[in-house]
């Protein structure tokens, strides 16, 4: 086999491929993780997923050494006017071309049984699980000076479970 039918077939093989890696794309902007206190035994993670693709996609898992168990979580009202996390089994859809806000008050990644101390500056590793994205890893920095609401405005208005609504 000639160099050049070599070279055609290994672009002819990249160029079938590409499709099925459009599918869903995934960024994640603005991470940052963050513990109450030095001696917390728990901390979160808060991030907005972006999904560039054609294709839903949705975030089905977590995982990180820095905890006992990561777990993706939600705020809820318990009916009495107080607010409550919960495990969210079924995890959180990202829409096609839309995006998916991780903030705090809201959907966070939870990290319960904390390894070892979280301080300002320290960097945590997390694994995002997507149904068709697959593992995204992450290095996320821990940022105990951020305020509650940074970023609030920045990408647009966030309700109920951190969707983005549609224009229009």
């Amino acid at each position: 086999m000639s160099f050049k039918t070599l070279s055609l077939a290994a672009a002819a093989a990249v160029a079938f491929a590409l499709p099925a890696f459009a599918e869903s794309i995934i960024a994640v902007n603005d991470a940052y993780a963050r513990v109450s206190s030095k001696m917390a035994k728990a901390g979160a993670a808060f991030m907005v997923i972006e999904n560039t693709g054609a294709e839903d996609d949705h975030l089905i898992g977590v995982s990180s050494d820095v905890a006992k168990r990561t777990e993706l979580h939600t705020h809820m009202d318990d009916g009495n006017g107080n607010m409550k996390m919960m495990h969210v089994k079924e995890g959180f859809a990202v829409p096609a071309g839309g995006e998916h806000a991780l903030a705090r008050g809201g959907d966070h990644v939870m990290f319960m049984g904390l390894t070892r101390g979280l301080e300002h500056g320290d960097v945590v590793t997390i694994t995002l699980t997507f149904e068709k994205a697959g593992d995204v890893t992450l290095e996320v920095p821990v940022d105990l000076e951020r305020k509650p609401d940074h970023g609030a405005m920045k990408h647009g208005d966030h309700s109920g479970h951190g969707m983005k609504k549609a224009d229009g």
